[in-house]
C-alpha cells in the first residue's frame, strides 16, 4: 500500500517540484496539495493522508498552528515541517506542535524522501542543517542550564544521535560500541533528564541556548 502524502506550501511552483519528486517513488501517492492552513484541515478530512509535508510560513494560520490543530484532531498523521529557516526557535515550535521531522527547503529533495521513510517507521528526522544545531545545543546545555544534570561524554554523543532520529544499531555502528551499551546510555540519559520520549529529548537539545546564538 502506498503512503498517502498531502503537500502544504503557499508557493505553487515549489509544490509542483515536490510532487514531481515524490511521485517518482513507487511507494508514495500525493493525494492533494494546498497553500494555506484552513484548506489543509479540510483536505485532511477528505483525503485521509498518512503524512503531511507542512510549510511553516503559510498565510493566515501558519504551519505551527495548523500542525497543532491537525495533531489534536488526527494524532496518527505524521507531519514533516518544511521551512527556509534552520533556526532553533522554528524547529522547536514545530516539534512542540507535533511535527516528527524538520527539513529545510534548501535540502528538500533527497532529505524529504529520507524524512518520509523515517516518520513512516515512527522515527524522528532532522535534516543535516538542523542536526548541526543539536551539536551546538548539547554543548551549550552543559554550560548554560542552571539545573542541568551533568551528562558524560558518551551520553552526550548518544543524546545527539538519538535526537537526530538514529536507531540504537546505527548509533552503535558509528560509535563502535555494542547496541546494548547504547540502550544503557539511552536509559541513563532519560532517567537523568526525566524525559520519556525521543521528541522530548529533541526539544531538550534544541531549547537550550536559544538566546545564546
Amino acid at each position: 500500500m502506498k503512503l498517502r502524502v498531502l503537500l502544504v506550501d503557499d508557493h505553487r511552483m515549489f509544490r509542483e517540484a515536490l510532487r514531481a519528486l515524490l511521485e517518482r517513488s513507487p511507494n508514495i501517492e500525493v493525494v492533494a496539495e494546498t497553500g494555506n492552513g484552513s484548506d489543509t484541515l479540510a483536505q485532511i478530512a477528505e483525503t485521509s493522508p498518512d503524512i503531511v509535508c507542512m510549510d511553516i510560513g503559510l498565510p493566515g494560520m501558519n504551519g505551527v498552528e495548523t500542525t497543532r490543530r491537525l495533531k489534536a484532531a488526527h494524532p496518527a498523521i505524521k507531519v514533516i515541517a518544511l521551512s527556509i529557516y534552520a533556526e532553533r526557535r522554528y524547529v522547536l515550535d514545530m516539534i512542540e506542535a507535533g511535527a516528527s521531522a524538520y527539513v529545510t527547503k534548501d535540502e528538500a529533495s533527497d532529505e524529504l524522501l529520507r524524512a518520509i521513510d523515517a516518520v513512516q517507521r515512527n522515527r524522528s528526522y532532522l535534516c543535516p542543517d538542523v542536526a548541526t544545531l543539536l551539536t551546538h545545543g548539547i554543548a551549550r546545555s552543559e554550560k548554560n542550564a542552571v539545573s542541568q544534570v551533568r551528562l558524560g561524554n558518551r551520553e552526550r554523543q548518544v543524546l545527539q544521535q538519538v535526537a537526530k532520529g538514529s536507531t540504537s544499531i546505527q548509533i552503535a555502528a558509528r560509535m563502535n560500541i555494542a547496541a546494548s551499551t547504547v540502550e544503557v546510555h539511552r536509559r541513563n540519559i532519560m532517567r537523568k533528564l526525566d524525559l520519556h520520549s525521543v521528541a522530548e529529548l529533541t526539544r531538550y537539545v534544541i531549547s537550550y541556548g536559544l538566546d545564546n546564538d
